[in-house]
């Protein structure tokens, strides 16, 4: 039994403040904007800093990042570019005074006279989730405010960038650690299921249901439950999600009588919910009811000061595993291309680099030939990798009875570089997604989660690889 004088105490991580100059940004309809954030997205994105409508911008069409050297502005690939001054731009500091085009649009840009204090973790670590970019350190700031109180948070980032790991970190550093942490996916349960797996169903409430059962919600009674992919949640279904959370009480299935609950709330996605809303996908009082605390967490790509203690880390886990792995090392080299390198599939896919260089470098060098899943290493020398795979699996055919066993990629060399290249990807996009749909019996949703892509997204690829799940 607990103590009635006894408390627990949630020290914060040590923190530190950086001092930044405000900016102000004036649009092209000559309104201003004054910014006192550390970090701004531009684009026509609807959940943007800047939001600009404009058909010229991208959705994410560029970010300004202040550190202590100045105004950072970073192209994010856009289509039709980042201007200063008239000379197009990657990765610039902004002068004080300038005029900033973006796609067809131009703002002023000015540097003002006030300043502002920014938190940031001392850290490179909270929980399992690691990173020293200022970015990072600034997240870490926040979780450990948000990590001792019952606050809801919603955790929006890229497949592979750490969600659940924020999830995880948030319920072992809160006062309901000793309680479950429950992880719901509710892009891999059946639609007709969903219900019933989140609030529980009684004896006979459906064809099946042969006794009482209860659900996540219960099973995370004291404890945090995870929604995972909350963007799939079907909208009919989103209304009863809402009054949970609003009453914290359930009503399983079958049942006329309400139960409370006593969990704290996580949710995450990879989808843009802002847009989801405005689409007719996504209730908006849900969205801000699950938004009480959203945490936003940047691609790979946008900390890459990040790698090397990424990559170091998982150096030091694989070690342990690897017979010999004492052995292998990664050069500087190496780690610069490392940080050239896009990663689209982000940490997940760094990982599974270093840990799959180390198993092929044996005692040598890891090096980037093992990028992007290649276990024979690079194309070069006319080696090609082969891959077990549905062999001659042709457009229009179906994914039952397809032999995953045999086969292979390889490129014809005959064809110019642009087609066989082409031909090479559809080739492996069969391949891929043959042995995923065959993995998840057909499941298309399981077959995206295993993927890390969007149903959506999936459901346009299959078609047009012509590709059809039974």
């Amino acid at each position: 039994m607990t103590d009635s004088n006894t408390r627990t105490i949630h020290q914060e991580a040590p923190s530190e403040c950086i001092t930044l100059r405000k900016y102000m940004l004036r649009h092209p309809n000559g309104e201003t904007q004054s910014i006192e954030r550390r970090l701004i997205y531009l684009g026509s994105a609807p959940d943007g800093e800047v939001v600009i409508d404009d058909s010229t911008v991208s959705r994410v069409h560029c970010k300004i990042e202040v550190d202590r050297h100045g105004h950072r502005i970073r192209d994010l690939e856009s289509k039709n570019g980042t201007f200063i001054n008239g000379i197009r731009i990657s990765d610039a500091y902004l002068p004080a005074d300038c005029t900033l085009k973006i796609g067809e649009s131009e703002f002023g840009f000015q540097l003002g006279s006030e300043s502002v204090e920014v938190q940031l973790a001392t850290g490179n670590q909270f929980g399992e989730i690691l990173g020293e970019s200022l970015v990072m350190r600034e997240i870490f700031a926040l979780l450990s405010r948000v990590a001792p109180t019952d606050i809801t948070v919603l955790v929006e980032g890229e497949s592979g960038t750490g969600k659940e790991l924020v999830a995880e970190a948030l319920h072992h550093q809160s006062g309901r650690n000793k309680g479950p942490l429950v992880v719901f996916d509710c892009s891999a349960v059946p639609r007709d299921l969903v219900e019933s797996e989140l609030f529980g169903h009684v004896k006979g409430s459906f064809t099946g249901a042969t006794g009482n059962r209860i659900g996540a919600f219960e099973e995370a009674n004291g404890g945090t439950l995870f929604l995972d992919e909350i963007g799939e949640l079907p909208l009919d279904l989103q209304p009863k999600l809402l009054r949970v959370l609003e009453k914290l009480e359930i009503k399983p299935v079958g049942s006329n009588n309400r139960i409370k609950v006593d969990c704290r709330i996580v949710a995450a996605t990879n989808r843009d919910l802002i847009q989801e809303v405005a689409d007719g996908n996504f209730r908006e009082d849900l969205f801000y009811r699950l938004a009480v605390i959203k945490v936003k967490l940047p691609a790979l790509k946008n900390r890459v000061e990040d790698i090397p203690l990424l990559v170091n880390h998982f150096i030091a886990r694989t070690r342990q595993r690897v017979p010999g792995g004492s052995e292998f090392q990664i050069s500087y080299e190496t780690m610069a291309k490392l940080q050239k390198h896009p990663w689209p599939g982000n940490i997940r896919e760094l990982k599974n680099f270093v840990e799959r260089a180390a198993i092929l470098a044996g005692d040598g060098d890891i090096d980037t030939r093992f990028i992007g899943g290649n276990a024979a290493g690079a194309l070069s020398g006319g080696i090609v990798a082969t891959a077990k795979a549905a062999a001659n699996l042709g457009h229009g055919h179906s994914v039952q009875g397809a032999n995953t066993s045999t086969g292979a990629i390889s490129v014809d060399y005959k064809l110019p570089f642009k087609d066989a290249k082409n031909r090479l990807i559809d080739e492996f996009e069969r391949v891929y997604w043959t042995r995923l749909l065959s993995k998840s019996d057909g499941n298309i949703s399981e077959a995206a989660r295993l993927g890390g892509i969007h149903r959506k997204s999936l459901e346009y690829l299959l078609k047009k690889i012509g590709v059809t799940p039974k």
